[in-house]
């Protein structure tokens, strides 16, 4: 009866996210004879609706042809949706279909025409570093807060049982520090790794560091800050830059800030409402009942509104500036949800008066075009805030795909992405596969039905099959996270196949010597044709098959476009039509022929020329 396809550039012109002054086209079919009246209907996020008649230009292949075109001037997110009059009513088009009222609009974000990323790293790779478990160096002795354990088991289990007080205290440590990082810079270049994400490590009780004690200083555990100064030179001598986390939207209950336990000379909110912190926190009944994060008492919450905070934190010589000067190259910020306009503009502004091409990367788990936090729309990519977000979606997309052969799904999570983000952010999206927040992804491709509690997920191991299983996907699915919009960014081990189900076994200590060859031959494999193809920095993505077990796609246009091929299916998968005669002039990686079921050459990269890059 009618036609109206958002990701059809026949019925949506131009596609994708639009810079303000780009005015959209929309054409709707509707069957000959029946549409009376076609209007749309429009509003900017939740102002006044607007409404339009459509035009209609012609009669084609037994369809009325009604297009309008919509030019807002204002950036933000836009909503619509189409009324369709007919002889026997009216009714209301959406991605829902025809009903009575709009309960899905379609989308269109419409951001600001000065909106830029930073350049560097388009066309990168970054690496996640745990820090407590990546590696040792140094001789200096080892600087403990009371109440630690240092463990001497390089590669043992984590302390995860709680206490008697069912609190669990992540309070063991392995050693990992700064200057092993520093250490293994050398390996890191090697793998083609061009930027540095550091957990936490700023002064913290525990080995994850997300209870920080003291913004201004480096935990002693990890070094000091000539220490981190030193880690960004050496690394930006072999072209890595250094990103820290900022963990903004609480602090631990044994901060220099709250003080519970009096360990700090200061006076904290927790010892006095006349402490210079005091402000910082929101109080039930003090000093006992106090906001927390997810209800964590040891995790006191912040007050994001108050100005001392904002200004501790945002303002000249504050936090984000202080650690700039040492030679950091940006930020991931930790909940960003949980960061309101009032911090986060002027945080990110901060970054940007020290650097300008300061990269600031938000931690969303969903589409952060449209995302709702705490009943507040949030504009995180429309100009002025985010660079980018954590690519959740696209990591549930590959996920699905190689685990129950969802392809239509990945297709659509890359549909959304490519129409909802600004180009800029999408070349710029951090590319993941697991994080410290989630399974190990070796374990989540090869394993089964996982354990539920910590005592079982302790004794969890693939078997030799699941291992061989998870593996094989593994290397499809880096892949594709090295190939797909973005920049892919590894978290440590996972190239060298580590296993491990939810925190804290996901924080095993690095296994050095005992790296599986061949995972990490293949992500070096990868990380040399993404840089050898530039095509990967910002070349536009086209899906070219998504079907039984097949997911195929192209980057870039011309005689520099690439195709890659994934097939999980039963059968051989080849693209027989035009477009698979274009590319297999050459092939850089994978086999010539995409072959059948779970196997370690079941994705192909293929280009139109050699790009004087060595072929397998």
């Amino acid at each position: 009866m009618y036609r109206f396809d958002e990701y059809d550039p026949a019925c949506r012109s131009p596609l994708g996210a639009l810079p303000q002054g780009t005015p959209l086209s929309l054409t709707l079919r509707y069957q000959r004879g029946y549409c009376r009246v076609a209007s749309l209907i429009w509003r900017r996020d939740d102002e006044e609706e607007h409404e339009l008649t459509l035009n209609w230009q012609a009669t084609i292949g037994g369809d009325d042809i009604f297009s309008t075109k919509l030019l807002p001037d204002q950036a933000g997110l836009y909503w619509y949706w189409f009324r369709i009059e007919t002889a026997g009513g009216s009714f209301i088009i959406d991605r829902d279909g025809p009903g009575d009222i709009s309960q899905a609009p379609y989308q269109f974000t419409l951001y600001a025409r000065n909106l830029t990323t930073p350049d560097w790293i388009k066309g990168g790779v970054m690496y996640h570093i745990f820090v407590d478990r990546y590696a040792k160096g140094g001789a200096r002795e080892r600087k403990m807060k009371p109440g630690s354990v240092l463990r001497s088991d390089w590669g043992g289990m984590p302390h995860f049982r709680p206490d008697s007080e069912g609190i669990t205290h992540n309070n063991d440590f392995f050693g990992g520090n700064l200057e092993g990082i520093i250490a293994k810079l050398p390996l890191l270049a090697e793998m083609g790794i061009t930027c540095l994400y550091l957990s936490p490590i700023f002064e913290a009780d525990s080995s994850h560091k997300y209870d920080t004690g003291d913004y201004l200083k480096i935990d002693a555990g990890f070094g000091d800050e000539e220490i981190l100064r030193r880690l960004c030179t050496i690394a930006a001598e072999r072209g890595i830059r250094v990103i820290l986390d900022g963990v903004f939207s609480h602090v631990g209950i044994n901060s220099v800030y709250f003080n519970k336990y009096d360990q700090y000379p200061s006076v904290g909110a927790y010892q006095s409402l006349n402490s210079p912190y005091s402000s910082w926190f929101i109080f039930d009944d003090w000093p006992e009942k106090y906001l927390c994060w997810w209800d964590i008492l040891l995790l006191p919450t912040i007050d994001k509104h108050d100005h001392s905070y904002r200004e501790f934190i945002t303002g000249p010589n504050g936090v984000i500036e202080h650690w700039m000067d040492y030679g950091i190259a940006g930020w991931r910020l930790d909940v960003v949800d949980e960061l309101p306009d009032a911090i986060l503009n002027p945080l990110c502004a901060a970054a940007r008066r020290k650097k300008a091409d300061a990269l600031v990367i938000g931690e969303v788990w969903e589409d952060a075009s449209n995302k709702m936090a705490y009943g507040v729309r949030r504009h995180y990519l429309l100009g002025g805030q985010l660079d980018s977000v954590m690519n959740y979606p696209l990591k549930d997309g590959i996920i699905a795909y190689l685990r129950e052969g969802k392809v239509d799904y990945l297709a659509r999570v890359l549909d959304e992405l490519t129409q909802n983000y600004p180009k800029a952010v999408l070349d710029s999206l951090m590319n993941i596969l697991g994080t410290h927040d989630t399974m190990r992804i070796l374990t989540v491709l090869g394993g089964g039905d996982f354990p539920q509690t910590r005592e079982e997920m302790s004794e969890y191991q693939l078997s030799t099959e699941q291992l061989t299983r998870g593996k094989a996907l593994l290397m499809i699915a880096a892949a594709l996270q090295f190939t797909l919009p973005g920049f892919p960014c590894i978290y440590y081990g996972d190239e060298a196949g580590m296993e491990g189900g939810a925190d804290p076994f996901n924080r095993y200590c690095y296994p050095w010597g005992k790296e599986d060859s061949q995972l990490l031959a293949w992500y070096r494999r990868l990380a040399e044709i993404r840089h050898a193809l530039p095509v990967f920095k910002e070349g536009n993505y086209r899906l070219a098959a998504a079907r039984e077990g097949l997911f195929a796609f192209t980057r870039g246009e011309g005689d520099d476009a690439v195709l890659i091929m994934a097939n999980i299916g039963t059968e051989p998968a080849v693209l027989s039509s035009p477009l698979f005669a274009e590319f297999t002039r050459e092939r850089i990686t994978g086999t010539e022929r995409v072959k059948p079921g779970v196997v370690a050459n079941g994705v192909a990269i293929y280009t139109k020329r050699s790009n004087c890059h060595e072929r397998d």
